[in-house]
Order: structure tokens, then sequence, then C-alpha cells
């Protein structure tokens, strides 16, 4: 029987007792905290049991904070079930609600559950005060930098709060030390709480995830469809070269095109009017580099949707030009003329095949960052034996997309939990925080450079038995060096960590000195939580033998030798023996 948790406000025998989540539950009852966990490893565990313990406490109340309606919808269920939600009743606060709703919902619970932006549009316009919120929790608090509205809440709550606390939940910060600074600078944090997967305490916990690369090739034909573009791209970049505006070596790349356009931009502001010229060029360049990676790692039928809503939404002279070029109809021509021929869509088709033959229960999610590649995907599953997929994307305001709404988004989520559909097409909204216990294995369709979205589409499977984790990647174009730039940004994104941790100022040490209220329940006795940590870290501390048996070949030379502390270029008496 596996230890449980049990305390006052939680439900007894469901809270599963690790010593990990308890070390940080003793950490944040003490200390504003980013706790930086692997996904899957149980982050929202340590906000249950903080929330309970805080919850002792009259006269105030909690609030949760998550980026998304679905992810608010799935902490609202959790904490149904775990709470002991007759004292407390839990309710969540969306867009979906109007103001005047909100004003008397803020005030009917003690743990609530809202996006960001409800918080922050509610504060400002006198709805809603954090002055007696005793515990806010941000969940993927990588968002709390910038203009992001949980960044501005966190600032709100540390400035209202009689009493301010933090617990800030993420299993992937970022890579660069300036925004783990920012996230600190922003939530006024000072403590981080981290556990790699390779820690003791927490390896066991988490279930094995393979992870493999697969090169797909890109068909010839879809190498001739992008060779005109190519020369028209290139024919802009050659000319802006010349113009002083496109300074960057090498091949033609986003990068380089950005900073081509600022050059541009700040020479109109100079009073250059050619660069009128070269701005309106280098757009035309950047649409076309969008064009060519779409076919080279999309497809060809994206592709053609790509064009299809650019036609729809020809507002601007720039995009009626650009259509109307006969490059450009050409290659509609082409598309229209033959069914998608690259070579993912075989290989995603042959992948979900294997393992819906293999294990019926299978439940598949697919990961694709534009929503014209997941309505591909819909069409070559849909006909696929035993494939059910469904698509879950996010809201859009974009001629010609619709998008799905919030409800819709956790009706969408439901049928895939529940087995009405067993592949999940999605887009970013479904990368973050989602629990999709029985997802086995995750494919993408394309690798993405950012180690925060990596890390977030990889933890949607192996979540509580084994998973695995397909990266496809076509050869010879940009998903190589996105692949490449992911892997670095992840090894650099503990460093980052690391370093922030050291120059963050000295904070209580609490251990687990706030764990007096926890008990667990192990082997058929009651032991304290604090007893239990210590426990699992004596269990699991490296094992040091008594004598070390190790066989050693030591070679003893007789002769002593000659030690040189001299300075080079110095003489000594020695050297003229």
């Amino acid at each position: 029987m596996l230890p449980m948790v049990s305390h006052v406000n939680l439900v007894s025998k469901v809270v599963e007792a690790r010593g990990y989540q308890l070390e940080a539950v003793a950490e944040v009852l003490s200390n504003s905290m980013l706790l930086i966990l692997p996904t899957a490893a149980g982050k929202t565990a340590v906000a249950w049991m903080s929330v309970a313990e805080k919850l002792i406490e009259k006269d105030c109340w909690i609030l949760m904070i998550a980026p998304t309606v679905a992810l608010v919808d799935q902490h609202l269920k959790d904490m149904i079930k775990i709470l002991k939600v007759s004292d407390f009743n839990p309710i969540s606060i969306t867009g979906q609600n109007s103001s005047k709703k909100r004003n008397d919902m803020w005030q009917s619970s003690r743990v609530i559950i809202a996006t960001p932006q409800v918080v922050r549009n509610d504060i400002k316009n006198g709805i809603l005060n954090l002055s007696k919120c005793s515990l806010a929790i941000f969940d993927e608090a990588h968002h709390s930098t910038g203009d992001h509205a949980m960044a501005e809440v966190g600032e709100m709550y540390n400035y209202q709060a009689n009493e301010a606390l933090i617990l800030a939940m993420t299993a992937s910060p970022g890579h660069k030390i300036s925004k783990v600074e920012e996230i600190c600078m922003r939530l006024k944090i000072n403590k981080i709480h981290i556990k790699t997967s390779d820690d003791p305490l927490i390896s066991e916990y988490l279930s094995n995830l393979e992870i493999q690369e697969i090169k797909v090739v890109v068909p010839e034909e879809i190498h001739k469809m992008a060779e005109p573009l190519k020369i028209w791209q290139q024919g802009i970049v050659d000319q802006e070269r010349r113009r002083g505006r496109y300074v960057m070596p090498g091949a033609v790349n986003q990068i380089g095109l950005l900073n081509a356009m600022e050059r541009a931009q700040s020479a109109i502001r100079k009073g250059d009017k050619v660069a009128y010229s070269s701005v309106s060029q280098i757009a035309i360049a950047m649409r076309l580099h969008h064009l060519i990676n779409h076919l080279l790692c999309q497809g060809t039928a994206a592709s053609g949707e790509f064009l299809n809503r650019m036609s729809l939404d020809n507002t601007t002279k720039s995009v009626r030009t650009f259509i109307r070029d006969l490059r450009i109809q050409n290659l509609i021509k082409l598309i229209n003329k033959n069914d998608e021929i690259h070579s993912k869509i075989t290989a995603v088709r042959r992948l979900v095949r294997e393992r819906l033959r293999r294990d019926l229960a299978s439940k598949i999610i697919i990961f694709a960052t534009y929503r014209d590649t997941i309505n591909v995907l819909q069409k070559a599953l849909g006909n696929l034996k035993e494939s059910r997929p469904v698509q879950f994307i996010g809201q859009s305001k974009r001629v010609g997309e619709e998008g799905l709404k919030p409800k819709e988004q956790i009706e969408r989520l439901e049928e895939f939990k529940s087995g009405i559909a067993n592949v999940l097409l999605s887009t970013s909204v479904g990368e973050e925080g989602l629990d999709i216990p029985s997802a086995d294995l995750v494919i993408f369709y394309e690798p993405v450079s950012s180690e925060t979205r990596t890390i977030q589409r990889r933890g949607r499977t192996g979540r509580h038995r084994e998973g695995e984790v397909i990266v496809l990647v076509a050869e010879g174009t940009r998903d190589e060096g996105a692949s490449l730039s992911a892997r670095k940004r992840e090894i650099n994104m503990q460093r980052a960590v690391q370093r922030v941790k050291r120059n963050l100022p000295l904070s209580k040490n609490t251990d687990i000195a706030n764990l007096d209220n926890f008990y667990v329940h192990a082997d058929k006795r009651i032991i304290s939580a604090a007893d239990f940590v210590l426990q699992e870290r004596d269990d699991k501390a490296p094992k040091v033998s008594k004598y070390d048996n190790t066989k050693s070949e030591i070679k003893i030379n007789n002769h002593r030798e000659k030690l040189n502390f001299k300075s080079s270029g110095q003489k000594g008496l020695d050297d003229f023996n």
C-alpha cells in the first residue's frame, strides 16, 4: 500500500506521500517560492497541501491562477476531489463569467481558481481586493514576464496583500538568466526550490520516457515547388545586401530578415526615401521565408491552406500583389492538383496505425505548430481504421479561422479522456499543464526551438506509466536547427536557475519545520510528515561501503622527482652545474 498524506483539510487517502513534495510544502509556507519540478512530478500536489495548511487560518482565502480556461477547469475538479469541499466550496472564475456576476463570486469562496486576465481586470476595476489573500499560486509561472497578465497580477498581489505569500510553479522557467531573474523580481520570489529527474528523492516516481527522433526525407516534388520561391527570395536579399540592409552572412534566415527590416525602418526615420522600397521588398522576403519553410517542414496541404487564408485576408495592396504573382499562382495550381505528398503525413499515419494495432486502448497526442497542419492531420487520420481524432486548438480572430471557445476546449478534452476520441491533435494550447493520464504516445510534428514548449509538450505523456515521445525532423530544413537549439537551451536552463538561486537574498531556512499538521499513513502505522521526509532522505541517500575493496595499482618510483617552482625563463644555480 502506498503511503498517503493525512491533514485536517484533505480528503483522506487521496494524496500520495512523497518526500520531495512535503519538503517543498515546508519551504513555501515560510517563503514566496519558485518551485521547479520535472513535468509529471506532481507540482499540483504541493499546491493542494499548501492550500490545505493555509486554510487553517481564519479570515483568509487562497487564489490560484492558471493561464488557460481548460487548465482552470482541471484545477477546480482536482481541488473538489482533494479538499473537504463542504467546508470551502472551491470555485473558478474566468472571462466566461460576466463582470456583474464576478463581483459576488469573489466573495463566495475561500478557494478560487482564475485566469490572470480576469484577476488583473477586476483589480483595476475595483471589483477585487487581494489584501486578505493569504496564498497566491501561479501555475505555469514562466509566463510572469513582460506585459503578461500573470506578471501584473504578481505585482498587484504583493502590493495589496497584508502578508503576501506566493507559490510559483513551472517545469521550464527559461534558459536565460534575465528571464528567471524577471520572474523572481515580478513575483518577489525569495526562494527557488528545484529538483531534477536525477535527484534520488524524485527519480523513482517518474515514469520511463523514451524519446526518439525520426528523420524524414522531403520529397523531391516539394523541393521543386519551393525552388522558384527561393530564387525570388534570394534576389530580394542580394539587392538588400547591396543597399546595406541585409548584412548577416550565410543562408537567408528569419533573424537576418528581421535585422534587415529594422535597418530599413531606421533609414526611413533618417529620411532615406529608398528605404520605403526596402521595407516592401523585405516584407515579401519574410512572407516567402515562411511559405518556403511551410512547404518543406509542414507539407503542401498546410501551405495551400496558408495561401488560401491569405487570399481571404487581402485587405492590403502588398498581400493582393503577392497572391497575384505568377509564381504564387503556379504554386497554388500545383498544390490543388495533388494530394498531400509530404513524408511527415505518411510517418504520422504509420506511427498511429502501429500504436493502435499494438494496443487499441492507446491514446495519442500529436502536436503541431500551425492550425493548417492540424486540419490536414484531421483528414489524414480520419479515415484510418480505429483512429478517432479530435482537434484541440485555441480561440482565433483571424480571417478563415474560428478556433474553439473555452467551453468547447473542455468538451474536447473530456472526449479524449473518456475514450470517445483516441487521438488529440493539438496546437500550443494543449502544451501546458493538462493532465491526460493515459496518453502514452506524443508525436511532435516538428521540433520547436523553445525549451519551454519542448518540455511542456514532452510532459503530456509518461505521467502515470511509461510513455514515448517521437519527434519528426525534415532533413535539410530548419527542423534540424530547432531540434539542436531546444537541447542546448534545456541544458542552459538548469545553469540559469542555479545562477539566480545563488544570487537571491538569504531566506528563512525552514527545512521541514512547517509540517506539524501533516501525517503519513504508511505500513499500517501513522508517522509525522517530518519523520517521513527524514526516512525518505535516509532510504534514498547514496550508500557508502564500510570498507573500500577496490584494487589499486600504485607504482612507486624510488628516485626523487625534480620539482621546478621557477617562473618561465628564470635561471637557478642548478642550471649551471
